[in-house]
């Protein structure tokens, strides 16, 4: 077959080429070409952009063969990538416009390069900041080559020397515009689906190289930024932190940092007077506590609890229908009532904390109802909290729910903490086993 080579439009980066462009580095959708190739399990290709924008809007379908869809993942097409990438660097040099002063891409209005910006921000005695939201903007800049931001993360130490603003201390110190800066360069390449794994790896290790000097920065953005984005942003850092500190004691001393954790209790809660929440902060601050919950650490737990930690949980609970961040919330719940403090919290306000927990039993994945039952087996059973008994007892749907998950695939201890969960139903009298009261014979399961 002959593929036919067509003038059109081109994007930014490649705008003033004077050439004929292969028809296939178009999408079929925005028949552009393509900046960031993906291919559908159709085996059509797409850019990432166009075809993202066609199945967010509730498309089940592939758009070029109008077939259905078994999966909506995207794989990168790295090998179409290399050859538009190729082609546009042959194009650039046989165009008559290239190298003169006729180009309009992004390039030609920066006033640094990006290598530049780098050393800036590497230089003692100079205030990063301003490097640094240039880098944030490169970075963020859709018309610039995924190859091009690849080589300023790898070979040019862009993730390093970022990071590295986030570790200095005493007289060195970042000041909270400088380190919301390094935040935000730092977000774009971990959010950044053309940036390569290795290279996202680069950032995490920065920042674990001196994990509670990184926690501290990161905790003076959130309470100092300049918007809920930075707050986001860090928070989804420290979580990263987490995950990637070498040892235990780094991740322990990053996770017990208190400046830390009330930071990330306020990310998850109200962001305005009528109480509203948002959504991206509440599913960043969540993940981000349940990494601390991850790491097992007594002081950290007991923190948590101190700063808010169950009635922050509670209140995203009630709040939040997205399942991850109802798993997340019961994460947290499972591990703030393994303390006498916890418990007590989540006693306090059993009326409202133990139907919110038995409300998303079903509702958040096998994790989060393993962690539903973990609550509140712990306060009912356990513990035998009478106001925590008497609130499950009433709770709506709560037998139902414990009858479904014993005879799910949960693992053996859910199962027998929720066989113990449903003795309480049989000692309330106004528990739904009242209902069983019938001529029909039935089997208790207890």
């Amino acid at each position: 077959m002959v593929r036919k080579e067509t003038a059109m439009r081109l994007p930014p980066q490649h705008r003033g080429l004077e050439v004929k462009i292969p028809s296939f580095f178009r999408c079929p959708i925005s028949l552009d070409v393509m900046r960031s190739p993906v291919s559908l399990c159709t085996g059509v290709t797409y850019d990432r952009a166009s075809i993202q924008r066609w199945l967010d809007s509730g498309n089940t379908t592939c758009p070029a063969t109008m077939l259905p869809l078994p999966s909506t993942d995207l794989v990168p097409n790295l090998t179409l990538r290399s050859l538009i990438a190729h082609w546009a660097a042959s194009a650039a040099t046989c165009s008559p416009t290239a190298g003169g002063g006729g180009g309009s891409d992004a390039s030609s209005v920066r006033t640094s390069s990006p290598a530049s910006l780098v050393r800036r921000v590497a230089a003692s005695g100079v205030d990063p900041a301003p490097a640094l939201r240039e880098l944030a903007a490169y970075l963020s800049d859709d018309d610039v080559d995924d190859f091009e931001k690849n080589a300023l993360v790898g070979a040019g130490r862009a993730a390093e020397t970022v990071a590295s603003v986030l570790r200095r201390k005493g007289e060195e110190e970042a000041s909270v515009e400088a380190a919301e800066a390094a935040t935000r360069v730092l977000a774009a390449i971990v959010a950044s689906d053309g940036i390569d794994d290795a290279n996202k790896k680069r950032v995490a290790a920065g920042l674990a190289a001196d994990a509670p000097a990184t926690a501290a920065s990161l905790a003076r953005v959130m309470r100092g930024g300049s918007g809920l984005e930075a707050r986001v942003d860090a928070a989804r850092l420290a979580e990263l932190l987490l995950a990637n500190a070498g040892d235990e004691a780094r991740a322990a001393a990053a996770a017990e940092t208190p400046e830390l954790v009330a930071e990330l209790v306020r990310l998850i809660g109200p962001v305005d007077e009528k109480g509203t929440l948002d959504g991206n902060a509440v599913g960043a601050g969540l993940s981000c506590l349940a990494a601390i919950c991850g790491s097992r650490r007594g002081a950290a737990r007991a923190e948590m609890v101190r700063l808010g930690a169950v009635p922050a949980a509670v209140r995203a609970l009630r709040a939040t229908s997205e399942p991850g961040a109802s798993a997340k919330a019961l994460r947290v719940l499972e591990s703030a009532v393994g303390c006498a403090e916890g418990r007590a919290a989540l006693c306090e306000g059993a009326e409202e904390a133990v139907p919110a927990v038995v409300g998303k039993m079903m509702k958040a994945g096998r994790d989060g109802a393993e962690a539903a039952v973990a609550v509140l087996w712990a306060v009912c059973h356990r513990y035998r909290d009478r106001r925590a008994a008497d609130a499950a007892a009433a709770a709506e749907g709560g037998l139902t729910r414990l009858l479904l998950l014993v005879q799910s695939g949960c693992s053996p201890s859910a199962r027998q903490m929720a066989l113990e969960l449903l003795k309480i139903y049989r000692v309330n009298a106004k528990s739904c086993l009242a209902g069983y009261v019938s001529k029909t014979t039935h089997i208790m399961p207890f």
